[in-house]
Order: structure tokens, then sequence, then C-alpha cells
């Protein structure tokens, strides 16, 4: 048994990186069974979970869509916000009565949550019943995990606080076969405030750049149109490498292998260079769009969150992207009701939206995570007064949203077909290259395609067209 360790969990050491090779032990033991997988989170645990999918599939299972016909149930979960600690531990009400009409069910945990003490000790007292707890370091040893909950009745805590390796060769069941996710770097060293991500995710260490590349050029070769680098934070990217090397360097990189789509998420404004927006704005199939985090107008706000830029320093940093990266879409995240954010600091937060009118934004009430110094801050605002702030803001967010979409109006622009609509099943659905949501009026083949679609109208949150023909 391993048991979560925050202290551990935030120690950064000068040790190297160990680069491992993924290695799965095979067992038809599982051919013929069901698992169902449910999926909290970022889009790093999204990417987790196809991992998750592809070992289970190796051992010979299929995936099923309710609980009641798996025989494998797993929960891949997230630690940012308290929503997502309470909607995991109410999902596990309905499977603690499953468990007691199938008590051969295996139950497993993973991700995020896992890594928190609290949240494992509250498991072992309050939810016996599930098999196995592990974490985001060791998804790979998945099947030892299953193999041993099939033997043995007692429930099984691996869950490891350490800074972390890199695994290659790993396998993946990926949720599509037109958009792909790649890891670039794991991890994060920043330690603002209010995140538990460096303690539940270790260190910052970066995959070899040869391996990123072949990786895309597979899947180029495979058919896939679009690739996402995927990071907590893709911007420092190669900073543990000592040798000079930039995300900057890696973009340009995967921009040459010819794959037509290139985006990434997420970055932090510390690190996002000028030699990175020259390197967007430079190469045509690097996708024109940034997701930006704010996180507050404030820089006194901004200090306390630890977030190492100014507000001056945010906005110029904008305006450079908007100057020299043609038709660049900018989204954001904003933090509400942060400890001590005052009447003054919000509107300060209410004018840089005024001032860079983002193509949208995620926002979202302060939630302290135990564990993390913002949740030892004094705060003495009232929960009241922290949803009239958002929504006064997610007013002005869903204005600005619209209002840039309505530039679109009658415009022809490229969009990636992904699938049907789930408004209108006679529609098909996808994204322009600005990351805009477009319900169009095309046939079901041009699925996988990219087309060009003239915008017929413009709503806050999507867009819809039709299909230009060439």
């Amino acid at each position: 048994m391993n048991l979560p360790d925050l202290k551990k969990a935030k120690i950064r050491s000068l040790n190297q990186v160990e680069y491992k090779v993924q290695d799965y032990a095979f067992t038809r033991m599982f051919e013929g069974k069901k698992y169902f997988l449910r999926t909290y989170g970022c889009q790093m645990n999204e990417h987790d979970s196809e991992e998750m999918k592809g070992i289970l599939e190796y051992y010979g299972m299929t995936p099923c869509e309710d609980l009641e016909s798996a025989d494998v149930i797993l929960l891949n979960t997230c630690a940012i916000r308290e929503n997502a600690h309470d909607k995991v531990f109410g999902y596990l009400g309905r499977i603690k009565h499953l468990k007691k009409e199938k008590p051969n069910v295996i139950v497993g945990i993973g991700g995020c949550m896992s890594q928190e003490e609290s949240i494992v000790e509250e498991i072992r007292k309050r939810h016996p019943y599930v098999n196995f707890v592990f974490g985001t370091h060791n998804i790979h040893e998945l099947g030892r995990l299953l193999i041993e909950a099939s033997g043995d009745a007692h429930q099984d805590i691996e869950v490891y606080s350490k800074e972390g390796e890199v695994y290659e060769g790993v396998m993946y069941k990926r949720d599509s076969h037109i958009t792909a996710w790649v890891n670039i770097i794991y991890g994060c060293d920043k330690f603002c405030t209010y995140c538990i991500v460096p303690y539940t995710r270790g260190k910052e260490r970066s995959r070899k750049m040869k391996e990123i590349v072949k990786e895309v050029m597979d899947l180029k070769e495979q058919g896939y149109q679009e690739v996402t680098l995927l990071g907590q934070n893709v911007n420092a990217y190669g900073r543990d490498f000592k040798d000079g090397t930039e995300f900057s360097d890696l973009l340009e990189e995967v921009a040459k292998t010819g794959i037509p789509r290139v985006r990434f998420v997420t970055s932090h404004p510390w690190n996002f260079t000028d030699k990175m927006i020259d390197i967007i704005a430079k190469y045509e199939n690097i996708m024109p769009y940034i997701h930006l985090p704010l996180q507050s107008g404030s820089s006194r706000i901004l200090r306390l969150m630890g977030r190492r830029y100014t507000k001056e320093e945010y906005l110029s940093l904008f305006e450079k992207m908007k100057e020299r990266i043609p038709n660049v879409s900018i989204t954001t995240d904003i933090i509400v009701g942060f400890p001590g954010e005052t009447e003054s600091d919000f509107e300060e937060t209410l004018d840089v939206v005024e001032k860079c009118k983002f193509d949208g934004a995620y926002t979202f009430i302060f939630s302290p995570r135990e564990g993390t110094p913002a949740a030892k801050m004094k705060d003495e605002t009232p929960l009241e007064e922290k949803e009239k702030r958002l929504q006064r803001l997610n007013e002005r967010i869903n204005l600005y949203s619209k209002e840039s979409n309505e530039k679109l109006l009658n415009k022809v622009v490229p969009v990636l077909i992904l699938g049907i609509s789930e408004k209108d099943e006679s529609k098909v659905y996808g994204y322009t290259d600005t990351m805009k949501l477009v319900n169009v009026e095309a046939p079901v083949d041009t699925i996988g395609e990219i087309i060009s679609v003239k915008i017929t109208d413009a709503k806050s949150f999507s867009l819809d067209g039709e299909q230009v023909k060439e």
C-alpha cells in the first residue's frame, strides 16, 4: 500500500528525469469482459483516459455505456474544484448500490483526486467497496491492479507522491480518428497559490522532441487532421533540458510535419515568448487560437495568486499577439472571489475584459483546495457577493463572445468537421481555425474533412453555416 503525501509531492530536486519505455504484461483473463470509464476534468484527464482504455482493450475488454452492464468500473477524477469532488462522491453512491447487487464488479478510482491525502482517507473509511485507488504517476500499473483485484477482497491503495518519470511506448485507444491529443510535458512547477496540480502531477518534465515529432508523423500517416500539443503548461516545454530548447522550437518542428492543423493547451503568460508568437504567425497550419489564462485583472490579486505577472504585462502580451498573429482568437480563464478580492480588484478584472474583449472565457468562483497556500488565506467575501460578481463577469464575457462571433457573419471560413450536430441531426459540426464551434449544413461524408463554410448566424457560444462548394 502506498498512500499520498502532499509534502513529498511538493519536493522539486535537481535529479535528472528518468525516461522509460512502457511495458505491458499480457493476460487473457479479461477477454469478453466489459468496462465503464467515467472521466472528470481537463484535457490531460481525457488523454489519460485514452491510455486507460488502451490498456483495458489490450486485455480484451470492450466499453459499455452503462454501469449495470460493466464488469470493471473506473472513475478518472479531477481535483481542481470542489464540485468535481462532489460529483465523484455522488456517483460513488450509485456504484455502492450496484456493488451490493453485483459484488464481483471491480471498482477503481484514479486521477488527480487520488493524489490527495484527505480524499484517499475518505475512500478508505467510507467507501471500502472500492477495490483499488491509483494516481497520475502509475496508470501503467492498471493491468496489475485489475489482476490483483480479481483475486483479493482487500482494498489496494497505490498512489505515488513523487516528481515523476516520462514514459514512451504508451498505448492509447483514442476517442477520435480525426483529432488527437499529444502529451509534450508533464507536471507543473509554477505553484500558483490556489492550484493543486503541481502536487497531483509532479514536476515539469518534457518528452524528447524526436518522440513527439514521431508521434505526430504517425498520426498524420493514419489520416489525422489535427493534433493538440498537451501539457499543464506547454510553453515551459524544454526548460528542463538545459540546452536552450524552447516550446517554439518544438512547435516549429511539429508544424514542419505538414499535419493540417496544430493546436496547443494550456499556456502560462509568464513563459510566453516573442519567438513563440513569431512561430505561430509564420506557419499556416499552426492555428491562430491561444488560450491565455488571466485569472485576475488585479496585479495585487495576481501577486497573492503567485502568477508572476502584472495586469500591465498581461495586457502587453495580449496586444503583441493581436498585432503579430493574423486573425488570432484568444480565450482565457478567470477566478472570481479569490481571498482578499475587493470590489476594486474585481473592477480591474472587468477593465481587462473590456480592453481585451476575449473570444470566450471559462469563469469560476474560487474553490479552496486543501494543502494549497490559498486555502489558508483569510476570505471574508460572502458567497452571495461572489455569485453576483460572477454573473456580472459572465454577462460581459458573453457580450464580447457574441460580438466576436458576429464579425464572421457572411464570411467564408475553414471548418474541420468532426461529427453529427447535437443541436440538429440534419447538420454536422466542427471548429474553425480560431476554435469556434459551427453547426453546418453539409453532408455526412464531410466528417473528417476541412471544408469552406459561409457563416449564416452567430450566437454567443456557436455559429451556424453552410458549406461552400469550391
